[in-house]
């Protein structure tokens, strides 16, 4: 519990015994590696903490798998357009290793704000660098090309070390052979 109580506080400044009561009513779940937090057409109802592991959230199209992003420790997320819309999930969310997270309900979040108003800040935060991270990937796609796509993906030590070649390939939007060629040119330059 200690890394979602670090999370939170690099967000905002919480009375301790105001961050124990807020983690009190996060629960812990631990998903298999490979394994689905969640399944397009199905419904969520819960905000989660990545305390262990990574997750690839993708797309599904004419029997395409297409990632979307990826999930790691210390990651706070959600599916908020099935969460606040209460349709079903757009997309699958699967375990890339196994993992521990830590899950609060939705309505439990609204109490959570209502009573401590810093944990609204607190929402505002998150999802304001989310929502930016989003907008950064789809101006990359639009304004970038394959080899400043993975020039900046290598930046990123989880993505290179953790996500298996066929799933970084299909967030870079190119082929694992691209992949492959586009690595080698770069290692031998």
């Amino acid at each position: 519990m200690q890394e979602l109580k670090n999370f939170i506080k690099s967000k905002i400044h919480l009375e301790e015994k105001e961050l124990d009561e807020i983690c009190e009513c996060f629960k812990p779940i631990a998903i298999p590696e490979n394994r689905y937090l969640l399944k397009k057409g199905q419904y969520t109802n819960s905000y989660y903490f990545i305390r262990k592991g990574a997750l690839r959230i993708y797309f599904e199209n004419n029997g395409k798998q297409t990632n979307a992003w990826f999930a790691f420790e210390n990651d706070f997320f959600a599916d908020l357009s099935s969460l606040k819309s209460g349709l079903p999930s757009q997309y699958n969310i699967q375990a890339l290793e196994s993992c521990e997270l830590y899950y609060v309900d939705r309505n439990i979040m609204e109490q959570l704000y209502n009573k401590y108003p810093k944990m609204e800040r607190f929402g505002r935060l998150t999802w304001e660098l989310a929502f930016t991270n989003v907008v950064n990937g789809i101006i990359s796609f639009q304004t970038m090309n394959a080899k400043e796509r993975y020039l900046m993906a290598i930046k990123n030590p989880n993505l290179i070390q953790r996500v298996p070649l066929q799933h970084l390939a299909s967030y870079l939007g190119i082929t694992q052979t691209s992949l492959s060629r586009l690595r080698a040119k770069i290692a031998n330059n």
